[in-house]
């Protein structure tokens, strides 16, 4: 498999989970999210990922999860569904269901904690293709597993067989954007495209895709990626100027943590006060509940244009 197998592209959001206040999952809610996602024209959906708290989830959730993402989509839009875990073993079950069940292929990082050194993660993706027969996405994500997927590195992983895009999250630019260059020929890279500087990338180079955090621009986000495929750079580069203006109001420097709380518990109290379905978090994570940081998540919005000043109180 190669990334003309798979024809994913544009703006797929990483899917919060919602959980119920009392931590039970909320499949109703996921499925109403999902819908509302399908209707703004993403381009595709990430399920089990960072942002869905699947680390709190136990396996029979996480397959829960999974079937409720691809009944929701309905054909309309590719669901990838996150499958990490310490063992080959483990992603082989989750992968084998996710896929039975309709998923169009599956996201797996290094397994968290142990930290594997270079050939180990070369190993570790064989094994992985070796036991998952689908479509497979290399997930770099360095806070969580304490592996970052260098260039170098991504060009070895880009050669195994079932393994056809790498959806990077490294807080090194640079180093994505020299990724991209050196891997695009064979998988499909997904990252930060959408600021001024991947607008640059984009117009000089070219790109797939990002898969962000929700969606908090809601329809503006496929429209980033529709309007390069149409080659209308303007509203790209107008796009890209609010965005880096965003960032660094919300998101700590790399992006793997909100300022006011947990990354999820961040992105779920922003989606409240954009009125798009997120539920709760699951301990450990905890709500973002102070008042004044609620306050000046609010501000951000509205002074970015997201909301005006009398809507969104959360």
């Amino acid at each position: 498999m190669n990334r003309d197998d798979v024809d994913w592209a544009g703006y797929l959001p990483a899917v919060v989970t919602p959980f119920t206040e009392s931590g039970t999952l909320d499949t109703e809610t996921l499925h109403a999210l999902i819908e509302q996602y399908a209707e703004r024209g993403m381009h595709g959906a990430v399920v089990n990922g960072t942002c869905g708290e699947w680390f709190s989830q136990s396996v029979d959730e996480r397959k829960s999860v999974a079937e409720t993402a691809v009944a929701a989509a309905s054909g309309r839009m590719p669901v990838l569904v996150g499958c990490t875990s310490n063992t080959a073993e483990n992603v082989q079950d989750l992968a084998r269901h996710a896929l039975d069940a309709g998923a169009s292929g599956v996201l797996v990082s290094p397994p968290p904690y142990i930290k594997l050194f270079p050939n180990e993660v070369v190993a570790w993706y064989e094994d992985v293709s070796a036991a998952v027969k689908g479509p497979t996405v290399v997930y770099n994500w360095p806070h969580g597993t304490g592996v970052d997927i260098n260039s170098d590195l991504a060009d070895r992983l880009a050669d195994i067989d079932s393994i056809v895009a790498i959806k990077d999250s490294t807080p090194n630019v640079d180093q994505f954007f020299e990724t991209s260059r050196r891997a695009r020929d064979r998988v499909r890279v997904f990252g930060p495209y959408m600021s001024s500087r991947g607008v640059e990338v984009l117009r000089t180079e070219g790109g797939d895709g990002t898969v962000g955090g929700g969606s908090l621009f809601g329809t503006p986000d496929p429209t980033f990626w529709e309007n390069y495929w149409a080659g209308d750079f303007e509203p790209m580069e107008r796009y890209a100027e609010v965005q880096d203006r965003l960032f660094p109001k919300l998101w700590l420097p790399g992006g793997w943590a909100g300022i006011y709380g947990g990354y999820q518990s961040q992105l779920k109290a922003l989606m409240h006060m954009l009125g798009q379905p997120a539920g709760h978090v699951r301990r450990p994570r905890l709500p973002v509940s102070d008042p004044d940081a609620l306050a000046s998540l609010r501000a951000v919005l509205v002074d970015e244009g997201l909301l005006t000043a009398t809507s969104g109180q959360a």
